[in-house]
């Protein structure tokens, strides 16, 4: 058995693992931008570990893929969502619902889509409200973050430091439309983002796939999306690193992701995966909820 799969051979068996019939080679190389030629000789080697058979993953392809999938989900739902008042001031903004589903339930679904039936939630503000969602997902369960309102995003983050470990981190606040951005296996640490020819968000300097450098507004870049996913090196880094930092003087103020991004970025090497603007929404003004949902708009 092989110890570790290339990034080749880990793509070509998630896709015959998600593929419901047989794949030709022609259609492979197709959907993952290959040649024939390379798509041949990934599964002439994954044939020689009996990890494909006649076209199909075996038994043993599948176990093979088993270091790379998703563990758990974190959510980090302890904000106040200041610029959604009123609608904040009785309801997290998780918690809202748009288009009749709360915005949460769009991700939390999608996670268990995908297989993932361990879902964590850190929550602060109005955290009782909360346990509505254990009436649909009795399988959630919670962290309690005391320091929601006297700290960045950073607090939930270490609260969860322990389970950031072949996870994802999504932020709660998030609408998503397509669900498939969430996967059930992944080869290494990324970030989602949105290619775009200018931003005045946070976005990423990318080069070669790989995420270089993390600000705020920028040309030719990837706009920064809240929901990446930490491999088991990764993650068990990243705890430790969120614990120093936020240990350091004005560390409550950091944003957990520029801790891995900006602050120890040469100990990570994060992948890029790209999204579209209309996959996924973030709704941070009252006026950005009213014109995405017109029931607000009275």
């Amino acid at each position: 058995m092989k110890t570790n799969l290339t990034k080749l051979e880990f793509d070509i068996l998630v896709l015959l693992e998600e593929s419901s019939s047989v794949l030709s080679q022609r259609k492979i190389a197709n959907i993952l931008d290959k040649s024939v030629g390379t798509i041949n000789k990934g599964i002439a080697s994954l044939t020689e570990f009996d990890y494909i058979s006649n076209g199909q993953i075996t038994n043993s392809g599948i176990s093979a893929l088993e270091p790379y999938r998703v563990k758990r989900a974190v959510f980090l739902a302890a904000g106040f969502g200041s610029r959604l008042v009123p609608i904040t001031l009785n309801t997290p903004k998780p918690l809202i619902r748009v288009k009749g589903k709360r915005i949460i339930d769009t991700l939390i679904d999608a996670v268990l889509s995908a297989g993932i039936q361990e879902i964590v939630i850190v929550r602060g503000y109005l955290a009782e409200q909360f346990d509505q969602l254990l009436k649909k997902y009795p399988m959630i369960e919670f962290i309690d973050n005391p320091l929601y309102n006297e700290a960045n995003n950073i607090s939930s983050a270490m609260y969860a430091s322990d389970l950031l470990s072949r996870a994802y981190v999504l932020e709660a606040d998030l609408f998503l439309s397509n669900p498939s951005l969430i996967k059930k296996y992944h080869y290494s640490s990324n970030f989602l983002g949105i290619p775009m020819e200018r931003t005045d968000d946070w976005c990423f300097e990318v080069k070669d796939g790989i995420i270089k450098n993390q600000k705020v507004g920028g040309l030719n870049c990837y706009q920064e999306v809240g929901i990446s996913y930490w491999s088991e090196e990764d993650g068990t880094k990243l705890a430790e690193h969120i614990k120093e930092v936020f240990k350091r003087p004005g560390g409550k103020e950091r944003y957990w992701d520029q801790v891995p991004l900006i602050d120890f970025a040469n100990e990570y090497k994060i992948a890029i995966r790209e999204c579209y603007e209309e996959d996924i929404v973030e709704i941070d003004t009252f006026r950005e909820l009213k014109a995405f949902d017109k029931t607000y708009d009275v």
